[in-house]
């Protein structure tokens, strides 16, 4: 009589997940911010007041580069959702990573954004204008989703205090402004009438959700500063992040300020090119005054010591967001002023790209970056974002 083997089930322990891919286990929502600097870099130059020969090239590598760059997290990222989806949930519990998720949103954007903006080079208009629609739309459903999931996040589960405040808070309240600031790109491809409408006050929405939600975080990150005094050295290049949604919604109010005479009436047309001035001159004046001052911290924390850490690319995209957001207002002011401005913050830009991109890749040579190391516990939150 024939007998049958019956292999005992077994059952995937976090251990033995850990063991399948132990290099992703560390690898963080952190870790799409490379992405967003490394696009808004191509974009910000492609769209400079001054161009170099040569430098439009270099902007489509640089996109090709966010593009790629793009694909690979998407994939590394959801194998860490398969095989540590313990380490996963850890993150979304934990205060200090969880905002990090509004990265992917942005990522997303600022790839599909740029996909119009120089990818369409390399690519065709129509497969860009497909590309940047699907980026689009996945970013922003996934930007309006985090803009409340993590706020709950924060206030039913996460134990937070006044003095944890940091500007990483912003992150998950700037993806619709990002939404507000690439959309515009699309209404020119839409039918004429009620779609390129329906899209221009659509973002101008958005435009309004990530403002007043960023108006009523900044005063808790500028009181903490105020009262706790300065923040830890690996977290002092976040401070950075608050230039983030100034510099977006003046990209915003400016990019809609272009496409409004394809999609409004001319009244409207002609008060929303108005308010793109009104707006973004004084949101301008705002951000050179809180990059000085997050420039003077910086240059402390480094003179004490601030070695890298992945919280470096904070200085990337939100300085980018400046240089678009001062080179629309070079264009609806004619002003010579803006255009140097939008050039200086640029090459500044270039610097922190660089400077961010050489320790990364270092840092992943040498494995260190995706080790998991213990975090240090000098920070506010007893936990910081740049190793997690």
């Amino acid at each position: 009589m024939a007998t049958t083997l019956v292999r005992p089930r077994t059952h995937t322990t976090p251990a033995v997940r850990a063991h399948k891919a132990p290099a992703l286990r560390h690898l963080g929502p952190n870790w799409y911010a490379c992405v967003m600097g490394t696009a808004i870099l191509a974009n910000a130059g492609a769209t400079l007041p001054y161009q170099l020969p040569g430098q439009r090239v270099a902007c489509q590598v640089v996109w090709a580069l966010s593009a790629v760059l793009l694909a690979v997290l998407l994939a590394a990222r959801a194998g860490h959702w398969i095989h540590h989806r313990d380490q996963a949930r850890a993150h979304l519990l934990d205060p200090a990573v969880a905002p990090f998720y509004g990265c992917l949103s942005m990522a997303l954007l600022a790839v599909g954004g740029g996909t119009l903006v120089v990818g369409k080079d390399l690519i065709g208009t129509g497969a860009a204008v497909a590309v940047d629609a699907v980026l689009f739309t996945v970013g922003t459903v996934i930007g309006l989703v985090t803009a409340v999931a993590l706020p709950y996040l924060m206030v039913v589960r996460h134990k937070v205090e006044p003095q944890q405040a940091t500007a990483v808070w912003l992150l998950p309240l700037v993806p619709p402004m990002v939404s507000a600031a690439v959309g515009p790109l699309l209404i020119p491809h839409l039918p004429a009438g009620q779609p390129r409408e329906t899209l221009l006050l659509a973002c101008y929405a958005m435009f309004g959700i990530s403002l007043l939600a960023t108006l009523a975080m900044l005063p808790l990150i500028f009181g903490r500063l105020l009262v706790g005094g300065p923040l830890p050295l690996v977290l002092t290049p976040t401070l950075f992040l608050v230039l983030g949604p100034l510099g977006q919604s003046t990209t915003a109010v400016n990019q809609l300020a272009d496409v409004a005479p394809l999609s409004i009436e001319g009244p409207y047309a002609g008060a929303l090119s108005a308010f793109a001035v009104v707006y973004g001159v004084p949101v301008m004046g705002f951000a050179l005054l809180w990059l000085a001052l997050a420039t003077a911290m910086l240059v402390r924390a480094a003179r004490g010591g601030m070695g890298f850490a992945m919280t470096w690319w904070a200085l990337t995209f939100p300085l980018g967001t400046c240089v678009t957001g001062a080179t629309g207002l070079a264009h609806h002011t004619g002003l010579t002023a803006f255009a140097w401005l939008a050039t200086a913050l640029f090459l500044a830009l270039v610097t922190a790209w660089l400077l961010a991109a050489v320790h990364t890749l270092r840092g992943l040579l040498s494995g260190r970056l995706l080790a998991g190391q213990e975090p240090s516990r000098s920070g506010p939150t007893g936990r910081t974002p740049a190793t997690a």
